[in-house]
């Protein structure tokens, strides 16, 4: 740990406090019109854009003030320039209360916004009296300052209402001038300024320390504070106004619901700093951007009226926020605001430690001009549009645009280093050019050194890293399974609950999460490569939240529309889509001799989702688990209630665990990294197009009749709870595909594919031949008999299938790319079957789409399913012959590798 040297711990606190308390009463004056402004607004009778700009023109000159500001504290000392702005700013607040005009209210405005620029000052003068591995925290706990936009919330209305706004703004200057006066004397030059004068040095030039501004990351760091400052001032000089407007609230409530996003926006700035200093300041900014994009996204939805066209008539429903809801959502993007704004400054004085008033002051100012511009902005959106929401609508895609500049220059820069041109990644990848290793505060959860073949690596160090990374995919995907069929038995009790659809309208509900799943999967199958396996499973872990909520609320109105159930069930094709993402990003994680057990148990553990889902949710849908929080249960009859909302809160609090673990506990392999082009190799190469023929027979033929075997067997079997035993079948695929890898490496996946094909065309016939004696005892049993065997077979032929496609591309590499050397071969090979894995498993999932859509076509055309049993039978023989002409009789490309010892002639890549 670096040490200033006479500088005591006593003298660091002292200069801390007293800035903290000086930006306070600082900001307090610099957000005064937030309060004062909305009875101005009333006795000159302003538009919404004039209010904006009154509102934000004193931002504009705190704003403008910082770069020059922090540049004088530099030359001449935080002490005496502190002082110097609190008694201007006074002054012009003092002004405030003789002005009568719009244009001298503007005037006034840009007096009293100096009192902003005193961040810049205490930044720099603050910075000074700590060493660099503490400046994150101290930094963090002057920017707490901010809090004086919740005490002018809270306070100034008060003042208002009794004394009129005149007189506030006197009280607010005499207060700011006191303490200017205080501060001059009270605080100490800091130890720089100190040390400089003793040694007889002139300051700095101002061109010398604008010098580093001329570097693009300083101008990206401003963004980001354009964002997590500039749009924290910015609400808090609109959310009185918002709240008056939507809500109806009066001045005073308004102002203390306001300081509700206030207080968590400015407090919270010191356990940013301290959470940079501990997990590095790129940790936190991926967190307050996230949620920010999440809280401005239900904060743009506008309340908004549905009118359906139904058969009976029209079907009307709205949606909107309420107080509560909005208290809650600005309270938790102010939460993470004010761990971003600390944050961005965290590494200012690291990589800048001779122009932290210049670059703090730049960036500053950025994120000021943010809270001027955006007031005005929101002013004419509302003008323009007529709707309140637009303001969140902005902010969202400001967050969002933020978010995708910092993640994809993280990955450019990581993608560089893995390629040897850079050692070790910095926090951010805007400090590449000015990167000292020393000062990289913080892991990384990027791996760049990964050598999973080198035995003594894998050993020491990658076994650990890789077996974390899957135990916590696994819990991830098996979620995603459940998600993903869920609907397989929820629409099994829509009827009981009163939702009178058809036989056919059921079937589509059953079909569309497999649809909008597969095709998800066409897109996932790519995306860890190009955005990392640890951002990607943690987005679309939470994704599922979407889901799941809806189901809960959707099922407990039986007025809700149809469509809305088409919506729903589409969106838990999310879950689907994961199973392609994860796949690709095990196998990355593990050599070649443990590959295959690492897919199998990542596979097979994560299908088991299907069968914990289908055991668990007849269970919890009896009870009231979450109490009142669950709403009220759905009467059946004279004895029987159902909570069926629970089938889809049961997960909510799995889900937001698994996240958590995934954020935190997962990492990304930067020698992964690949763009799409660099993927699109497999579309050129046969093999791909043929295993995606067989993984739909296999895997296709698991999910789908995952899918449509509850509600199969119930309308074939009505008077069989079978509900209670369909569980089994996902149950005996999922484990079998876990638990038989082995058998594909020891006689070749190849082989073992062949005779699956045929086990599923002997067990559909016999599914087939039961339905024709449904009425003769026993039936049943034969027919859940014959199921079993159908996913016993599933399971063995998903491990066969997925041990083929990494034998065979290893071979199709080393044969159309002679070039390559054999560790090119390798890493080549390993990509290629990552993707084809990724792409085969999207194509596959269609299987949710068509089984269950099947079933219901058949039954709706011919009266029974044994329509689209005869057509699976056809298609598994297609798959036989598929399999043995191209890979397994003399000649194919596997005979002679599965006529060898499989294990000792080929690596055990994947099962």
């Amino acid at each position: 740990m670096t040490t200033l040297t006479g500088v005591t711990r006593s003298q660091q606190s002292t200069a801390l406090g007293l800035s903290t308390f000086a930006f306070t009463v600082c900001f307090a004056v610099w957000t005064i019109f937030s309060i004062i402004g909305v009875q101005i607004k009333q006795d000159l009778g302003l538009s919404e854009t004039e209010f904006g700009l009154l509102v934000a023109t004193p931002i504009l000159t705190g704003s403008l003030s910082r770069v020059l500001l922090g540049i004088w504290t530099d030359q001449y000392g935080g002490r005496r320039v502190f002082s110097l702005v609190m008694l201007a700013s006074a002054a012009a607040t003092w002004l405030l209360a003789s002005v009568t005009t719009y244009q001298w209210f503007l005037v006034a405005a840009l007096g009293v916004g100096l009192a902003g620029g005193g961040f810049s000052v205490g930044v720099a003068y603050v910075s000074k009296w700590f060493p660099a591995e503490k400046q994150g925290t101290a930094l963090g706990i002057f920017g707490v300052g901010n809090l004086g936009a919740a005490v002018t919330s809270f306070g100034a209305p008060f003042l208002l209402v009794a004394f009129g706004w005149q007189q506030t703004a006197q009280v607010y200057a005499l207060v700011l001038a006191a303490v200017g006066v205080l501060f001059f004397v009270l605080a100490k030059d800091d130890p720089a300024l100190q040390a400089r004068r003793a040694a007889g040095r002139k300051p700095r030039s101002i061109m010398a320390q604008l010098e580093p501004l001329k570097s693009i990351q300083v101008w990206r760091f401003s963004l980001y504070y354009f964002f997590v400052f500039g749009a924290f001032v910015a609400l808090a000089l609109w959310l009185p106004r918002y709240l008056i407007g939507v809500y109806g609230l009066d001045i005073r409530t308004a102002g203390v619901l306001a300081a509700f996003y206030s207080v968590p926006a400015s407090i919270f700035r010191a356990y940013g700093g301290h959470l940079s200093d501990k997990y590095g300041a790129r940790t936190i900014l991926y967190w307050t951007f996230g949620v920010a994009m999440l809280c401005t996204f239900m904060l743009a939805y506008p309340q908004t009226d549905y009118v359906i066209h139904g058969i009976d008539g029209p079907i009307a429903f709205s949606t909107e926020m309420g107080l509560v809801p909005f208290v809650f959502a600005v309270f938790l993007l102010g939460f993470f605001m004010s761990l971003g704004k600390a944050a961005v400054y965290k590494h200012i004085p690291v990589y800048y430690p001779e122009n932290v008033g210049s670059v703090g002051g730049l960036v500053g100012m950025v994120g000021g001009l943010g809270g001027f511009v955006l007031p005005i902005v929101f002013g004419v959106m509302n003008d323009l549009t007529g709707i309140w929401t637009s303001a969140f609508a902005l902010l969202f895609l400001i967050a969002t645009v933020s978010m995708l500049w910092m993640h994809f220059t993280v990955r450019a820069m990581e993608k560089s280093a893995a390629a040897g041109t850079a050692t070790t990644l910095p926090q951010l990848p805007e400090m590449q050019p000015i990167h000292d290793s020393t000062k990289v505060p913080g892991p990384s959860k990027t791996i760049v050194d990964w050598r999973p073949e080198d035995a003594e690596f894998w050993e020491s160090k990658g076994k650990a890293i890789a077996r974390r990374n899957l135990w916590i995919s696994i819990p991830s995907l098996l979620l995603a399974f459940a998600v993903w069929m869920v609907w397989s038995v929820v629409i099994a009790k829509l009827p009981a609950i009163g939702f009178d659809y058809t036989m056919d309208q059921l079937f589509w509900l059953a079909a569309l999460p497999g649809l909008s799943g597969a095709t998800l999967r066409i897109f996932y199958s790519f995306m860890v490569p190009i955005l990392g396996g640890r951002l990607w499973t943690t987005i679309t872990t939470a994704s599922l939240l979407l889901p799941a909520f809806g189901i809960g609320y959707a099922v407990q109105n039986p007025e809700t529309p149809y469509l809305i159930f088409l919506v729903l069930a589409l969106l838990c094709g999310l879950g689907g889509g994961n199973f392609a993402s994860s796949m690709a990003n095990i196998s990355f994680f593990f050599p070649k001799k443990e590959k295959g057990n690492a897919l199998a148990l990542n596979a097979g553990l994560g299908n088991l989702g299907v069968s914990v889902m289908q055991f668990l949710v007849p269970v919890v849908i009896t009870t009231s688990i979450f109490g009142v929080l669950g709403g009220e249960p759905q009467q059946v009859d004279e004895g029987t209630r159902l909570w069926v909302q629970n089938a889809g809160f049961i997960w909510v609090p799995f889900l937001i665990v698994t996240t958590l673990l995934a954020w935190f506990g997962m990492d990304d392999i930067a020698s992964a990294k690949a763009s799409f082009r660099d993927q699109a190799v497999i579309f050129g190469r046969k093999d791909n197009w043929i295993m995606c023929w067989l993984y739909t027979g296999t895997f296709g033929s698991f999910i789908g009749y995952s899918a449509g075997f509850p509600l199969l067997a119930q309308t074939q079997f009505p008077e069989v709870n079978s509900l209670q035993f369909v569980f089994l079948g996902p149950l005996v695929g999922a484990l079998s595909r876990a638990g038989t890898g082995w058998i594909s490496d020891r006689w070749g996946g190849g082989r073992v594919t062949v005779w699956t094909f045929v086990a599923m065309m002997i067990a559909v016939g016999g599914v087939i031949y039961f339905l024709a004696t449904k009425e003769q005892p026993g039936a049943f049993w034969g027919f859940f008999a014959c199921f079993m065997v159908l996913f016993l077979a599933t399971g063995v032929g998903n491990a066969s299938t997925f041990q083929m496609i990494p034998v065979i591309m290893h071979q199709e590499v080393k044969r159309t790319m002679p070039e390559l050397d054999a560790t090119a071969i390798a890493r080549q090979g390993d990509k290629e079957s990552a993707a084809i894995i990724g792409f085969t498993s999207a194509v596959a999932a269609y299987g949710a789409f068509f089984i269950p859509k099947a079933y219901g076509s058949s039954i709706d055309m011919t009266g029974g399913p044994e329509a689209a049993l005869w057509g699976f039978m056809i298609f598994y023989a297609t798959c036989v012959l598929m399999t043995w002409w191209v890979y397994t009789r003399p000649g194919g490309s596997l005979h002679e590798i599965e006529r060898r010892h499989p294990v000792t002639a080929t690596p055990n890549i994947a099962r």
